[in-house]
C-alpha cells in the first residue's frame, strides 16, 4: 500500500557545537511531487537530507521514509545527489556508470549511457578537472537512472552554468513525467527551477516558516521567489 506521504519527521533536533542545525521540525511530505525545501545557508536543509538518509542522527525526534526510519533498506529506494561528491582519481564518465551499474540499486546502465550522450558528455572523459556544471550533470544522470520512488537533489544547479541548469531541469521534467516518484530538491536558483514545485517548505534557523502547495502559495502571495525574497531578504513584510 502506498504511504500518502513520502517522508514523515517528528520534532526533530540537532546541534552541531552551539549551533542548532534543526530546531524541533516537523514535516510531512507529501508522495508523489516535486518538492522545494528552500532557505538560505544554514537554514538546516542539508542537515535534513543527511537525516534522511541515515548520514547524521539527530538528538530527538523520528523520521519515517515510506514508513520505515532510516538506513540501508530504505537508501536502496533513493536516488541521493549531495552537494558534491568524491571521486577516485582518473575515473572516467564511463566508470562511474559502471560504479552506478555495480553498486547503486535499480539502476539502469543503458539508460544512464543515453543520458550521458544526451547531455552531451563524453564517455571516456576523466572527472578529475571536470568543470562545476559537467560534473553536476554526470552526477544528476546517475540519480536519474535508477528506478526508486524516491529523489533527493541537494542544490544541483549551485555553480553551474545556465546551459548545465537547463539540461537537468530538463531531463528532470522528462524523468519525472514516466516515473510515479516522489523529489525532493533544495536550490538557491529559485528562479530556474520555480516551475518545477508542486509543493514548498521553506525554512529558516532549523525551523519550517511556511510551507503549502506551490499553486495555492502562488496565487495568495505571488512567485515563489518573491515569498523566499520576503522571508529572508529583507523586504520588510512577510506572506
Amino acid at each position: 500500500m502506498k504511504e500518502d506521504f513520502a517522508v514523515t519527521c517528528t520534532d526533530l533536533k540537532k546541534h552541531y557545537g552551539p549551533r542548532i542545525a534543526l530546531d524541533r521540525l516537523t514535516l510531512e511530505i507529501p508522495s508523489g511531487r516535486i518538492v522545494g525545501v528552500l532557505g538560505p545557508n544554514g537554514s538546516g536543509k542539508s542537515t535534513l537530507f543527511r537525516a534522511m538518509m541515515g548520514l547524521t542522527h539527530p538528538e530527538a525526534g523520528t523520521i519515517r521514509i515510506m514508513g520505515a526510519p532510516p538506513g540501508w533498506k530504505t537508501n536502496a529506494n533513493i536516488a541521493y545527489l549531495p552537494d558534491r561528491a568524491r571521486w577516485y582519481p582518473g575515473h572516467t564518465v564511463q566508470h562511474a556508470i559502471q560504479w552506478g551499474d555495480a553498486l547503486l540499486p535499480h539502476f539502469d546502465r543503458n539508460r544512464a549511457t543515453q543520458l550521458a550522450q544526451e547531455m552531451q558528455l563524453d564517455l571516456n572523459q576523466k572527472i578529475d578537472g571536470m568543470s562545476r556544471g559537467t560534473e553536476a550533470r554526470l552526477m544528476f544522470i546517475l540519480c536519474l537512472a535508477r528506478q526508486v520512488p524516491l529523489m533527493i537533489l541537494d542544490e544541483p544547479f549551485s555553480g553551474i552554468d545556465l546551459i548545465s541548469r537547463e539540461q537537468i531541469i530538463a531531463a528532470l521534467i522528462s524523468w519525472v513525467s514516466e516515473q510515479d516518484t516522489t523529489v525532493i530538491l533544495s536550490t538557491h536558483e529559485v528562479s530556474d527551477a520555480e516551475s518545477l514545485f508542486d509543493y514548498i517548505v521553506f525554512l529558516r534557523n532549523g525551523q519550517i516558516v511556511q510551507q503549502g502547495d506551490a499553486d495555492e502559495l502562488r496565487r495568495a502571495h505571488g512567485s515563489i521567489r518573491d515569498i523566499m525574497r520576503n522571508w529572508y531578504y529583507g523586504e520588510g513584510h512577510r506572506p
